[in-house]
């Protein structure tokens, strides 16, 4: 593990007792991605035993983040999610893969939810190229068809915008 700086301001995520296996996945499937530190629970605490992950450190793609076991599960609205900027249709399919795995389920336009419950949208990067295409019938094709999609298909998205 990397020790890196503290920053000012990073999003926390809850979990029971899984951050620690949580976050490992994450930063498995998400380029520029590691884990930064892990604090360990120096006793007993109601949410587990000594030597437990309570509070797991990481980079997620660049950015800060910090996993926090609670105890108990926390339920994650939709208001906030994790979005991924994807580069192609394959990192798209191997991301979604990853996430939906072992319980995570898909939702639609993009998005789903992780096995804990976690909100992503997992995006191809030419979807807001062509959702900002000048021509307005180009974008309102591409939105139109972006609207149908449960995982987005880069190929389809991209019929869409020369139809």
């Amino acid at each position: 593990m990397t020790k890196a700086s503290p920053t000012k301001a990073s999003t926390c995520l809850w979990f029971g007792t899984d951050a620690e296996a949580a976050v490992r996945l994450y930063v498995d499937l998400v380029p520029d991605s590691r884990i930064d530190r892990i604090q360990r629970a120096p006793g007993a605490w109601p949410g587990g035993a000594a030597g437990d992950a309570i509070l797991v450190a990481f980079t997620l793609g660049g950015q800060s983040f910090q996993a926090l076991n609670g105890g108990t599960p926390a339920e994650y609205g939709m208001a906030a999610s994790i979005s991924v900027a994807c580069a192609d249709q394959a990192e798209v399919d191997r991301l979604w893969a990853g996430l939906i795995a072992d319980g995570g389920g898909a939702i639609m336009c993009g998005w789903l939810r992780d096995r804990w419950g976690v909100p992503w949208q997992i995006v191809p990067e030419v979807l807001p190229r062509l959702l900002a295409d000048p021509n307005p019938a180009v974008s309102a094709r591409v939105f139109a068809a972006m609207q149908t999609m449960v995982k987005l298909d880069v190929a389809a998205l991209e019929r869409a915008a020369q139809a």
